[in-house]
C-alpha cells in the first residue's frame, strides 16, 4: 500500500512539475507501481496474505474468549458475596 501511496505522490509532483521530480523520467516515477505489482505477485504467492488474515483471525477471536470468560468470572465472583 506504501508504494501505491508513493506511486501516486510521485506522479503528481511529475504531472504538476513541482519540484526536482518534474525532471525525473516517468520510468523512475511510475516504478513504486511495478514494485507494488512485484509485493502483491510476492505475498500472494508464498501465501503471506492469507497467513496475516488468519492471523488477525484468530486474534479477534481469542480477544472475544478473553472478553467472554472475563465476564463470566466477573458475574460468577458478583454472585458468591
Amino acid at each position: 500500500m506504501y508504494f501505491l501511496g508513493i506511486g501516486l505522490l510521485l506522479m503528481v509532483l511529475k504531472y504538476m512539475e513541482i519540484g526536482p521530480v518534474a525532471t525525473w523520467s516517468w520510468l523512475i516515477v511510475l516504478a513504486p507501481f511495478g514494485l507494488a505489482m512485484a509485493w502483491w505477485a510476492w505475498a500472494d504467492g508464498t501465501g503471506y496474505t492469507k497467513r496475516k488474515a488468519v492471523e488477525r483471525e484468530n486474534a479477534r477471536k481469542q480477544a472475544r474468549i478473553d472478553k467472554n470468560r472475563q465476564a463470566i468470572g466477573t458475574l460468577g465472583s458478583k454472585k458468591r458475596r
